[in-house]
């Protein structure tokens, strides 16, 4: 059974950098995408950013330039290195782990999400 925990939330200021980590258990976890999910309060969770096994990566422009997913195959873990936070950041982050290599959708599977507050 395929597992996800994410750690790494918290509060932080506007500007501020944060690292969240997604560890995976129960699968072959370097032959599998994954990706970095968000969602605020009121709104449908969207994409933040993915990475295929090969390392390939795609961002939401809204991120772009500032996030910074990456993985390491050997720990079963992937990252997502956030810098220069903004409030419109704001959200519980979920990780996601897809079935294929190159897709994290369709039906992946979800970690149990972690906050991250950015206050202004």
């Amino acid at each position: 059974q395929v597992q996800l925990v994410e750690s790494g939330g918290g509060l932080v200021q506007a500007g501020g950098s944060l690292r969240l980590s997604c560890a995976a258990s129960g699968s072959i976890f370097s032959i599998n995408a994954m990706g970095w999910y968000r969602q605020a309060p009121g709104k449908q969770r969207e994409l933040v950013a993915t990475i295929t096994s090969g390392g390939n990566t795609n961002y939401a422009d809204s991120v772009k330039g500032r996030f910074t997913i990456s993985r390491d195959n050997d720990k079963k873990t992937v990252y997502l290195q956030m810098n220069s936070l903004k409030p419109g950041d704001t959200a519980v982050y979920y990780c996601a782990q897809g079935r294929t290599s190159n897709y994290v959708h369709p039906n992946p599977y979800w970690g149990q999400g972690t906050q991250v507050p950015v206050s202004s």
